[in-house]
Formats: structure tokens, C-alpha cells, sequence
């Protein structure tokens, strides 16, 4: 029997999310997946499991609410952002003339998710070394796009999107299209959240996640902040028991007021951490050619030969993202800002490679 004949013609073309567990290989140090490099310590005391969770837990939605500051009407949770993404598509986008925007280089789940749902896309690039939206571009898809994502700060190079420019687009796509932001690295950039939007615009909707500044990349829990009619329409697709409860118990410690201050304790540190690795590299002119600004826990490298870069630093077991293969992001690789003792390898092994012009 070929099973390949039974699959849609697009899932046999479809070339899929590579995660960094699947391309990772063999490492030391972890800096391709923009995890918290320190693990937390996680109490699981009479987890009774054979009942079925709630659908949406009360005690987590009331924590969250408090925590992000809105109400719990506006607020859904999901098994991470991945399962958010795919769940609005699912919502608003009928297969036959309905499309979304991705704006590249960006998280690519946003386009690989459409496409699995069957759900064609519309690439509108950032502007090329800026990083910013195409506004005049963006406006000429909108009639037939029922969704737009935007990664704020942007998946892989580490900016902010112009404020104003959100807000723009916010008003010409009223009544039209919804603008998703997705926000699940703005605790490294906590004034910069749209959230405090929610209530002006019916269009926002924003994604977050307990997966990186919280250190909770293994437990996938995530949340959509928006109006609460959105809510109320994605309560019919969402899977009837999406958040095992286990999730629920440890995410809800993690929201105390002591977790809380600890997380923005180790933002702190993380941050000086990555200012420190940022001047380090900007020094090392023999093999970087440049160093991107970031408001997140990575940084995007373009280097003169990334490919000799990445191989030795894998060598040594220091496994960074290889980025080179996305537009406008040739020679560069993105590194995750990792502890101190993690810092000073990577940049100890690319000294030497500058120092010995091995690029």
C-alpha cells in the first residue's frame, strides 16, 4: 500500500519546523532553542490525574489575570504559543480564498501552521536590515487576509517593532483583519507589551508564554490576551482538555509574587550577561562583521564564514542556531544568551578563532 498517495499533495511538499531538539546534535551548551539556561526547582504534591483537567483553569487564568494585569474573560490559555498560532487560524481562515501575512525573517511556525491547516500565505519581508514592517506593503493584502503575525520583540533578530507602526496597523486593518503580536519574548522588554491596547482595539490579539523568561520551556503553557468575544469563538475549537493539570500546578507557582520578582531577578542578570557578550563580539572584527541590537535573551552574529564558525563552536559543544538560510540572514548565527560561565566559552572559542583569522 502507498501511504504516500493517501496524503494531501501539500503535507508531501511541506518542509517541516526543524526544532533544536531535532537539529540540536550533540552539545554542552544549549544556545539554540532561547531557553533560560538555569532550571527551576518545581514542587508536584497530590496531583490527581484520573480525572479529566478543566478546560480552562480557573485557579491559572486568576493567576495570570493578576500577573499581566487584565481581566480573566480576556485571557485563554493553550498547550504554548504553537498551539495558539494554529488554534486562531483554525478560527478565522476558510481554505478557499482566506490567507494570513507573515512578515519574514521571523518565527516560521506562523507560516508552516497555515500551511498544514491548508491555509495560504502572504510573505511580506521586514525591511531589509531595520527589521521593520512594510506598512504601504503590508496594506496591499489586507482585503483578503483574515490574519497578520508579528513577533514583538522578532524571532530571530532580536528587535522591536516601531510602536507606531503597530498602531497603524491596527487602524487600517479594523473591521477587516486580526492583528496577532506575538509577545512571547517581552518580559526582556516588559514596557514595550501591547497589552494595555486590548480594550481600544477589538482587532489585537496577543500571544505569550511561560516557556522563556519563566524557564518553563519543557511544561508548554501559553496564553491568548484579547477581546472577549475572540475568547469566546476559540473556546468552540480549542481541544476540550488542552491543559494537563500537572501544567496548571507547576505554572500557577511560578506566578506567585516570589517566582514573579525571582524571574525579573534573573532577567537582570541574563541582560548584563548579554551586554557583556554583545561587546565582546563587536570587538572581534576578524570574524564578525556584525552584532544586532536585541531586546530579548539572544543575539543575531553575521559573521564573514558562519558555517566555520558553527562547526567549531559545535566541536567545542556549544550548539548555536544556523540562521543563514533565512532571507536577508546570510552568514549569520543566532546565540542564546546563556549563563556567565556559558558566555565566557563561547566567546573564548571565538576569540580564538579571530585571533587565528579561522573563518
Amino acid at each position: 500500500m502507498n501511504i504516500k498517495k493517501l496524503v494531501r499533495k501539500d503535507i508531501r511538499e511541506l518542509i517541516p519546523y526543524q526544532s533544536a531538539r531535532k537539529i540540536g546534535g550533540k552539545g554542552d551548551i544549549w544556545l539554540n532553542a532561547n531557553e533560560f539556561p538555569e532550571f527551576n526547582n518545581i514542587k508536584l504534591n497530590n496531583i490527581i490525574l484520573n480525572r479529566y483537567p478543566e478546560c480552562q483553569p480557573e485557579q491559572l487564568t486568576s493567576c495570570y489575570s493578576s500577573y499581566i494585569g487584565i481581566n480573566k474573560s480576556n485571557i485563554l490559555i493553550t498547550r504554548g504559543i504553537d498551539e495558539a498560532i494554529e488554534l486562531l487560524i483554525k478560527t478565522f481562515c476558510n481554505p478557499q480564498n482566506e490567507k494570513i501575512i507573515f512578515c519574514p525573517p521571523t518565527y516560521d511556525m506562523y507560516n508552516i501552521s497555515a500551511k498544514i491547516i491548508g491555509i495560504k500565505s502572504y510573505e511580506v519581508p521586514l525591511l531589509n536590515f531595520s527589521w521593520q514592517l512594510d506598512i504601504n506593503n503590508i496594506a496591499k493584502y489586507i482585503s483578503d487576509a483574515k490574519l497578520i503575525y508579528i513577533c514583538n520583540p522578532n524571532n530571530p533578530t532580536g528587535n522591536l517593532i516601531n510602536y507606531q507602526d503597530i498602531i497603524t496597523l491596527l487602524n487600517i486593518t479594523l473591521g477587516k483583519t486580526l492583528v496577532i503580536v506575538d509577545e512571547a519574548y517581552i518580559e526582556f522588554s516588559p514596557i514595550h507589551s501591547l497589552t494595555n491596547l486590548i480594550d481600544t482595539y477589538p482587532n489585537l490579539v496577543i500571544l505569550r508564554t511561560l516557556s522563556k523568561a519563566f524557564a518553563l520551556a519543557g511544561l508548554r503553557c501559553g496564553f491568548i490576551l484579547t477581546n472577549v468575544n475572540i475568547v469566546k469563538f476559540l473556546l468552540k475549537v480549542i481541544n476540550p482538555y488542552p491543559i494537563p493539570i500537572p501544567t496548571t500546578s507547576i505554572a500557577v507557582q511560578f506566578l506567585s509574587k516570589n517566582n514573579i520578582n525571582e524571574m525579573r531577578n534573573r532577567i537582570f542578570d541574563l541582560t548584563l550577561n548579554r551586554f557583556w557578550l554583545v561587546n565582546k563580539l563587536k570587538s572581534m572584527n576578524n570574524c564578525v562583521e556584525h552584532v544586532f541590537n536585541s531586546f530579548a535573551n539572544y543575539i543575531l552574529v553575521r559573521f564573514y564564514n558562519s558555517r566555520k564558525v558553527f562547526d567549531i563552536l559545535s566541536k567545542k559543544g556549544i550548539i548555536v542556531r544556523d540562521q543563514s538560510n533565512k532571507l536577508h540572514l546570510s552568514r549569520c548565527l543566532r546565540i542564546s544568551i546563556g549563563t556567565s560561565k556559558e558566555c565566557l566559552e563561547v566567546v573564548r572559542v571565538i576569540q580564538k578563532i579571530n585571533s587565528l583569522c579561522v573563518y
